[in-house]
């Protein structure tokens, strides 16, 4: 059956104001760049490839709002990650030296912002204080989880006479602009609302790579490493590290293939037993038997069927998860004090440190375009959308399509056999 997917890019009017910028050049009205989309982006079952026409990110010579005139707003959303602060900046910077716009103010604690029983402040964003912000991890405006009723945001936009919002987040935050975007739609009011994917588990569907994933995946590779120092400094030795992956192991995977000392990585994609004759504590055990030590890289949400799971939801919706790592190491201890075999067990989090820290290079380049992308698509009027990268080329998105559902690691994929031939792991995996 043919996969239907709708790239159209909702726009405000017909633009007709001549744009400020010095120089171009400028993507032709609705240009469309034709790019070949395989399974691994469309994630759906199958191996059917599609070629797909986007709309070219980029500035246009005509533009719908008039810079003296315009007020855009910034917030951030949800769990911190590498690059929030880049992309602020960025968005600043172009506004305000390339379009002149009137004003740029940044909403503080997320959505909460919006609402005014919580009573945060605003703040003003000028390129003076968003200079060097990028030197530092997290965010300036900072952020917070969980939903707000959207008419009260709309109500707040209208308040503050705000023409271009824009929504840094990850997939809960998408899902909250479309429903925004609804409520600007039904008032029939000309406010642009353009999403830039933040998700550092690089979960959004439809985009390939979201910014911060290159940074967390070096951090987390230091983690490993001193996993692997702590597995090889005794006999028997033992390393496990705990990455985020909530329901993608993105990071876990690309995290061991960055670095190639990992032995056994679990991912929430795919199943595992722990017992038994094809079970994972048997693959350990053959492990430190042949080579003394390992190292185990595990993503936060596999293995929930393993977990004493609580079935509460957290402020974003999500389910909490059982800890994965509590049960590997209450049940990697049992096993082999059964065997007799001592083993010494080192167990290393850094999550909170792997998302607070400042984006790397390559991350910095990736959000400076996404910021300076979604300005130019505001401007233009577009409205009901988010930047990204396909293929190297910056297109814009349609909301409806990335909030179809998370994005997941496809285990039958040459990308996944590539990181089962790095680890060498067994297939103690359930099929």
């Amino acid at each position: 059956m043919s996969i239907q997917i709708n790239t159209s890019i909702d726009v405000l009017g017909t633009p007709k104001i001549k744009s400020t910028l010095p120089f171009g050049p400028f993507v032709a009205p609705e240009e469309k760049v034709v790019i070949h989309v395989g399974p691994d982006v469309i994630d759906e079952a199958g191996n059917e490839q599609l070629l797909l026409p986007f709309e070219e990110a980029g500035p246009r010579e005509t533009i719908y709002f008039d810079p003296p005139k315009t007020k855009c707003a910034l917030v951030t959303c949800g769990g911190l990650c590498p690059g929030l602060n880049d992309v602020i900046r960025s968005i600043v910077m172009e506004a305000h030296h390339h379009y002149h716009v009137a004003a740029t103010i940044g909403i503080r604690y997320g959505l909460q912002g919006f609402i005014p029983d919580y009573c945060h402040d605003i703040m003003e964003l000028t390129p003076e204080n968003v200079t060097a912000i990028h030197e530092f991890g997290g965010t300036i405006l900072a952020s917070s989880r969980g939903p707000q009723p959207p008419e009260e945001i709309v109500d707040a936009l209208e308040r503050m006479n705000i023409n271009i919002l824009f929504m840094i987040g990850g997939d809960g935050t998408m899902r909250a602009a479309k429903a925004i975007n609804q409520k600007i739609r039904n008032r029939n009011l000309k406010i642009a609302v353009i999403g830039i994917p933040k998700t550092i588990d690089n979960d959004i569907h439809f985009v390939p790579k979201s910014f911060g994933f290159d940074s967390a995946v070096a951090k987390a590779t230091e983690a490993i490493r001193c996993a692997h120092v702590e597995a090889q400094g005794a006999p028997y030795g033992i390393g496990i590290v705990k990455l985020m992956g909530r329901e993608s192991g993105f990071i876990a995977a690309e995290a061991t293939l960055a670095l190639k000392d990992v032995n056994f990585v679990l991912i929430p994609e795919q199943s595992f037993e722990l017992k038994g004759e094809n079970g994972f504590l048997q693959a350990l055990e053959n492990r430190l038997i042949s080579r003394k030590h390992a190292v185990i890289v595990v993503a936060e949400g596999a293995g929930q069927h393993l977990c004493n799971v609580s079935r509460k939801k957290d402020a974003s919706g999500n389910p909490v998860l059982g800890d994965i790592c509590d049960v590997l190491r209450t049940e990697i201890k049992k096993h082999f004090k059964k065997k007799g075999l001592p083993i010494t067990l080192k167990y290393i989090d850094p999550s909170y440190i792997i998302r607070s820290i400042p984006a790397n290079a390559h991350d910095r380049v990736y959000c400076g375009f996404l910021g300076q992308h979604a300005v130019h698509a505001g401007m233009a009027g577009k409205t009901n959308m988010v930047v990204t990268r396909l293929q190297d080329r910056y297109v814009y998105l349609p909301l409806n399509l990335v909030t179809q559902k998370r994005r997941k690691l496809n285990i039958q994929s040459m990308y996944w056999r590539s990181v089962l031939e790095s680890t060498g792991q067994p297939q103690f995996l359930k099929q």
